[in-house]
């Protein structure tokens, strides 16, 4: 049974107070779109307007969530590079993570990623892995329910840190109006050699568009984590805590998450910080620009 952690629940509480004072706040439309000069404009903000070539809205595109991916973000011919760094504390131990990742974006509902992980640890910075992704949907955004779409991943671990790592995963996602995102992925991740580490989890993650640039909400994740010889004994994580994203730019995005531990097995905290910029223009519809475009 899962010991709730008392930083826990003030972080909870405290993003709910956000987002309240945030759904007050926001001069946001209501949930049917407006209608000007007889055509309807699909979308509150551009962030929520569908103007993927899949379909796909705004947020989607510029990486909502640092745990939890939804659909295809990139748009053929588009080219998306990111920084990412993981905190991780545990009974004040520091470890941090580096990755430097680009995006390809396909035809066909089709994107590639690939990307170089590093640790500091100790002070010590090493090599971890170079890997490689590659997601693709089944339908555009809107044709399915919960809008599927399926990931695999291999990582190329370096000998003296484990084996090599294969991670196939199931992203699902949808609008809720109002300016209301989700996302939730079921995540299966099992080394291939050594120790034979095998984790399972579901990351679920829900937004609220606040500002033309401004995203708040909060992020969650569980894992069953086990080795080889003792798959009966696994260590529980669970996690939870706010997130933001801010976009300075049409083709800069900056997600931030800070998720606090409520198990015994989990870090005391984990924090997240990305910094994404787009090269090439992203397919835009024109059908499904916001009111202010028209005007």
């Amino acid at each position: 049974m899962f010991n709730v952690k008392r930083t826990t629940i003030r972080s909870a509480a405290t993003l709910a107070a956000l987002l309240t004072c945030g759904s007050l706040r926001a001069e946001l439309p209501a949930t049917t779109p407006p209608t000007v000069g007889g055509v309807e404009a699909v979308g509150y903000t551009t962030i929520d307007a569908n103007t993927g070539a899949y379909n796909q809205p705004g947020w989607v595109q510029r990486r909502p969530f640092p745990t939890t991916r939804v659909h295809i973000q990139r748009n053929p011919g588009e080219i998306t590079v990111e920084q990412w760094m993981r905190w991780r504390n545990k009974d004040g131990e520091n470890k941090f993570r580096f990755s430097e990742e680009i995006e390809f974006g396909l035809p066909g509902r089709i994107q590639l990623d690939f990307y170089y992980d590093w640790t500091v640890e100790d002070s010590k910075a090493d090599h971890l892995d170079v890997a490689g992704e590659i997601r693709w949907a089944p339908a555009d955004w809107g044709e399915l329910p919960l809008n599927p779409a399926f990931y695999l991943e291999y990582k190329l671990t370096d000998d003296d840190r484990g084996g090599d790592v294969i991670e196939p995963k199931i992203l699902i996602g949808d609008d809720f109006g109002d300016g209301w995102h989700w996302g939730m992925n079921f995540v299966y991740e099992r080394e291939l050699s050594g120790e034979k580490a095998e984790e399972i989890a579901i990351t679920n993650a829900i937004s609220k568009t606040i500002t033309e640039s401004l995203s708040l909400g909060m992020e969650m994740a569980w894992k069953r984590e086990t080795v080889d010889g003792s798959r009966n004994d696994p260590e529980q994580k669970f996690i939870i805590g706010p997130q933001l994203q801010w976009r300075p730019t049409k083709s800069m995005h900056i997600d931030i998450a800070g998720l606090f531990g409520c198990t015994e097995d989990s870090p005391d905290f984990e924090g997240w910080l990305i910094v994404g910029f787009d090269f090439g223009a992203p397919s835009q519809k024109s059908s499904n620009k916001p009111v202010s475009s028209r005007l």
